[in-house]
């Protein structure tokens, strides 16, 4: 039996990252931010509340970058998201280096994208930001051997919005296509 629990956003959990900007005086800024999204086969989305120092930089630059977390660096990450840009500087939290699109990527996340913003929407406080991926680095020791990530290496941490918690990611429970078409055979002989 189930129970209606109101009007609750229960899609957690998703991918914890940590956004680095760069603002027009150059200054890098790193802010935690776990609502992102896919919005097709090559764009992303990131809600990022409008208070955010960040999103001065994302607005003026339209550039950004999205460094996936995993649990060597969660601590550190979370920090970002607990203190004001505005108050802190909090350019020296990860040792960084600039990417081909001169965006900041945290040397220890085990990948990192440069994106450009391509559309913004406004709604509930919350800035919107759609994104090309410029360009996507990975750890060599993180791809599989046809050259893409490896997420049973990588283990991204994902971020659960009602408890406030981060979880472990990693195990393999099926192959996409595959189960679905085992399922559907077994389905054809009831």
């Amino acid at each position: 039996m189930k129970k209606n629990i109101g009007q609750k956003l229960a899609l957690y959990p998703t991918p914890a990252t940590v956004v680095g900007t760069v603002d027009e005086e150059g200054k890098v800024n790193w802010l935690l931010v776990a609502h992102v999204g896919i919005v097709s086969h090559s764009k992303l989305l990131l809600s990022i509340h409008s208070s955010h120092y960040s999103v001065k930089a994302i607005d003026a630059t339209k550039r950004l970058s999205v460094n996936i977390i995993d649990e060597a660096f969660v601590s550190a990450a979370d920090y970002t998201g607990t203190v004001s840009g505005t108050k802190t500087d909090k350019s020296g939290v990860f040792p960084y280096l600039l990417g081909e699109a001169g965006l900041p990527v945290i040397e220890q996340s085990p990948l990192v994208m440069e994106c450009e913003v391509i559309d913004t929407y406004e709604i509930d406080g919350f800035k919107n930001y759609i994104c090309n991926v410029l360009n996507t680095y990975v750890e060599d020791n993180m791809l599989d051997e046809k050259g893409k990530p490896d997420y049973e290496k990588l283990k991204p941490v994902l971020f659960e919005m009602p408890t406030y918690k981060y979880l472990r990611t990693g195990d393999v429970i099926g192959d996409c296509v595959k189960m679905g078409k085992a399922f559907g055979s077994s389905m054809m002989g009831k």
